[in-house]
């Protein structure tokens, strides 16, 4: 199993402090998430079914003319290199590491390269697999740069697969619209901008063949019926989405103003996170973690990514163990 964030009960065990005393900034999702309504007895008591609309609200919310629903993005990341023969990948790094685990397990060749490799030497891959926003390195790409790409691998049976688990707060550099072109795969999860991870929602879009194909390794019944009862309602709350996106934002610039305070500037971030390299990060994240403050450590390069504060009381305490840590 790869590292992930989100291992409090792990750090809870290992540093000796009681789960509810920590600060966990060591994921990317909102500490904003949408707030769930009551949710009908029938959703737990029947099966759920394919034609209760929430297929059409994902069209509308993705601008894509066809989704499925998938138990987060992370089956489609699973799923997707079993439907290919054996190709070379080309996978964004620093990046999420799953996507070239995926590719490796299922025998493909994978090269992880930074992002002006991928894009300036695609003759090289018959798949490119991109995260935008990048996490945690933050890039952003054009959009007529990427449907370059596309067209370039789709020209002899490739495929473009773009991550966007991180673009609800800015869904207009979205590809998710174009993905009726055969090849270009957009994968969207719920988890991020809602705050939604614990129902493990996300959504693939694109050309109804892939789309049938991933939904016939996948089987029925990919959402549980809790959980496409509260998406359909939270992909319909066209207000919240607009406060949403706007909270993200500015609470991400405080984070990052607080990090420069301390001399840990930024080298990329999103709405959702900070990312800041630092040679020391081992020994920074393990003092937080001494003070009950859980970020995610990377290694290569050391860095650490800080989650957004979810309150002014933890933006004090951050501040504090910031101050106490790099004195």
């Amino acid at each position: 199993m790869l590292e992930h964030g989100g291992r409090l009960h792990r750090a809870a065990r290992e540093y000796g402090i009681p789960l509810e005393d920590w600060l966990d900034l060591s994921t990317g999702i909102s500490p904003f998430g949408w707030p769930v309504p009551a949710i009908p007895p029938l959703a737990w008591q029947r099966l759920p079914e394919d034609d209760d609309g929430l297929i059409d609200t994902a069209k509308a919310y993705y601008e894509a003319p066809y989704v499925l629903p998938v138990a987060g993005s992370q089956a489609a990341i699973q799923t997707l290199p079993w439907m290919r023969s054996r190709s070379r990948v080309g996978v964004l790094s620093p990046g999420y590491a799953e996507h070239a685990y995926a590719w490796r397990s299922a025998g493909h060749d994978v090269d992880e390269e930074p992002a002006d490799a991928l894009l300036n030497h695609v003759k090289r891959w018959d798949v490119v697999v991109l995260i935008h926003p990048n996490n945690p390195g933050g890039e952003r790409f054009d959009e007529q740069a990427l449907l370059h790409l596309h067209a370039e691998l789709a020209s002899r049976g490739g495929w473009l697969i773009v991550d966007e688990a991180f673009m609800d707060a800015t869904p207009q550099q979205s590809l998710s619209r174009y993905t009726e072109r055969d090849g270009l795969v957009v994968l969207r999860s719920a988890g991020k901008f809602f705050g939604l991870a614990g129902a493990r929602s996300g959504f693939v879009c694109a050309s109804s063949t892939i789309v049938q194909a991933i939904q016939q390794k996948l089987g029925p019944w990919t959402l549980s019926g809790p959980t496409r009862f509260v998406l359909q309602h939270a992909l319909k709350d066209h207000a919240w989405h607009v406060q949403a996106r706007s909270r993200l934002q500015s609470e991400s610039e405080r984070l990052a103003a607080l990090l420069s305070t301390h001399r840990l500037h930024p080298a990329a971030g999103t709405a959702f996170f900070q990312w800041c390299k630092h040679d020391e990060a081992s020994t920074l994240h393990r003092e937080l973690a001494r003070r009950g403050i859980l970020v995610r450590l990377f290694d290569t390069p050391a860095s650490l990514r800080f989650g957004l504060l979810p309150d002014d009381a933890a933006f004090a305490r951050l501040n504090a163990a910031l101050g106490e840590v790099l004195r």
